[in-house]
């Protein structure tokens, strides 16, 4: 099981805002969108790992809907999803 720190944001860390196309995309693709990891492969590693968080809840589905104004935090970085 991932320690819940893992995926939490330093306090002084900045989210930086992620615009999308559409009114949602999945966890996977956005992880890649905003530069957080660099494959689809690593994605659903982290993913089914635990160690990415969706509005401080760890998530573990990589085709989780994200839409405008959720939070995703992969090894201390933050990434908001903004509409396009």
């Amino acid at each position: 099981m991932a320690d819940s720190l893992t995926c939490m944001p330093h306090p002084s860390a900045e989210t930086s805002d992620v615009p999308i196309r559409d009114a949602s995309i999945r966890l996977g693709q956005f992880l890649k969108l905003a530069g957080l990891i660099d494959s689809g492969a690593d994605a659903k590693s982290v993913i089914a790992d635990g160690l990415v968080s969706v509005n401080g809840d760890i998530e573990t589905r990589r085709g989780r809907q994200l839409r405008p104004g959720d939070v995703v935090v992969f090894s201390g970085r933050g990434a908001r999803v903004t509409p396009g």
